[in-house]
C-alpha cells in the first residue's frame, strides 16, 4: 500500500512538471520531455494521455520532427504559474477590481479571491509592494483597496458576519453587524448588499465608506436576496439616496473623455468611438440640465419631459444672454 501511494505521488508530481513544461514553450519533442523528466518516451506518451483525460487539449504531431503542444480547447483548464507570472496576474486583477475597470471589475474580483486564497505569503508581500508603488504613481485616490474587496468577497463566500464602521453620505458615522451577501459594481464604485442585523433589514453600502474590524464574526445562514436583479436594486438605492430625476442621455463624445467629467457612480456606456450613453441623475431636472451642459459635448435627451423642458428653457435663456 505504501509503495502504491508513493508511486501515485511520483506520477502526480511528474504530471505537474510536465504541464509546467508544456505551458512554458510552444512545442516540445517527446525526447526533450523524456530527458527533462528523467523517464522514457513511452512514459511521456502515457502521461500525455492522462493529461488529456484531465481536460488539457494536448496536440501531438507524429514522426521524427513531431512533438507535443498545448492547444485551445472548449474550456479553460487550470494554469500553472511561476512566481513572477502569479505576481503579474495578481497585480493586474487588483488594479481591475480596485479601480473599477468597466465591464471587468466583478469578474476580476472573483478571480482575485481565488488567487489570493492560494498565493504564498512571500508572493503576497511582492504583490502589495508593487501595487502600492503603482497606485502612488497613478495618483489614484478614488479606487477601493483590493485587500478590502477580497476580505468582503471572502466573507460573502463563507457567510461570515462583518463588523464594520460606516460613514453615510451626510457624514453620519455608525457601527454595524452585517451579513454580507453580494458585491455589486455600478459606475466606478463598489456596493455591498447586506442584511443589517441591528436594523433587521436589507441595506446597501458604498465600499469606499466602509472600515472593517480586525476579525469576522460568526457564520450565518444566507437569506433570500432582496431582488433577482441586484444591479437594478443598487441603482434604485442610489437614485433614492442622491437624486429623483434620471435620464439616459446620448452624448457625442468618446466614453473615456466623459468618464473624467462625471462622478464615479455615474455609468457611462460606450456606443462607438465617438458616442456613449450616460446614466445621468440629479435631485431636480434643473440641476440635471445644468450638469449635462457641463459635459463639454453635444448630447441628446428625449425624456423625461420635465428634463427636456428644462434643457429647452436653458438653451433659450443662454441664447438670449448672448444676443447683445
Amino acid at each position: 500500500m505504501c509503495f502504491r501511494m508513493a508511486e501515485v505521488l511520483d506520477t502526480s508530481t511528474r504530471l505537474l512538471r510536465l504541464l509546467t513544461l508544456l505551458e512554458s514553450r510552444r512545442e516540445w519533442s517527446g525526447a526533450e520531455l523524456a530527458d527533462r523528466l528523467g523517464v522514457s518516451t513511452r512514459t511521456v506518451r502515457h502521461d500525455m494521455a492522462r493529461i488529456r483525460s484531465l481536460g488539457y487539449p494536448v496536440e501531438a504531431a507524429p514522426g521524427v520532427a513531431g512533438g507535443y503542444r498545448l492547444g485551445s480547447g472548449g474550456a479553460l483548464p487550470p494554469l500553472l504559474l511561476d512566481d513572477d507570472e502569479a505576481v503579474a496576474v495578481a497585480v493586474g486583477l487588483r488594479t481591475a477590481a480596485g479601480r473599477g475597470v468597466a465591464g471587468m471589475a466583478e469578474s476580476a474580483l472573483r478571480a482575485l479571491v481565488k488567487l489570493e486564497q492560494v498565493l504564498p505569503v512571500r508572493l503576497r508581500h511582492r504583490v502589495s509592494a508593487l501595487q502600492d508603488y503603482m497606485v502612488d504613481v497613478a495618483g489614484a485616490d478614488e479606487g477601493v483597496d483590493p485587500h478590502l474587496l477580497v476580505r468582503i468577497a471572502a466573507a460573502c463566500r463563507d457567510s461570515e458576519v462583518l463588523w464594520v464602521d460606516y460613514v453615510k453620505y451626510d457624514g453620519t458615522k455608525s457601527s454595524r453587524a452585517l451579513e454580507p451577501h453580494r458585491l455589486v459594481h455600478w459606475g466606478r464604485r463598489w456596493y455591498l448588499v447586506a442584511w443589517d442585523r441591528g436594523r433587521s433589514g436589507w441595506r446597501m453600502f458604498r465600499v469606499d465608506r466602509l472600515r472593517l474590524g480586525r476579525g469576522n464574526g460568526p457564520r450565518f445562514t444566507p437569506r433570500e436576496l432582496p431582488a433577482e436583479d441586484l444591479a437594478a436594486y443598487v441603482r434604485g438605492g442610489i437614485r433614492s439616496a442622491v437624486g429623483r430625476v434620471e435620464a439616459l442621455v446620448r452624448v457625442h463624445a468618446p466614453a473615456d473623455s466623459i468618464i473624467r467629467r462625471v462622478p464615479p457612480d455615474v455609468v457611462v456606456e460606450p456606443v462607438d468611438e465617438t458616442t456613449c450613453i450616460v446614466h445621468a441623475y440629479a435631485s431636480s431636472p434643473e440641476l440635471l440640465a445644468i450638469r449635462l451642459g457641463m459635459l463639454g459635448a453635444e448630447f441628446e435627451v428625449a425624456e423625461p419631459p420635465e428634463l427636456v423642458a428644462c434643457v429647452q428653457g436653458l438653451a433659450s435663456r443662454y441664447a438670449s444672454a448672448t444676443r447683445g
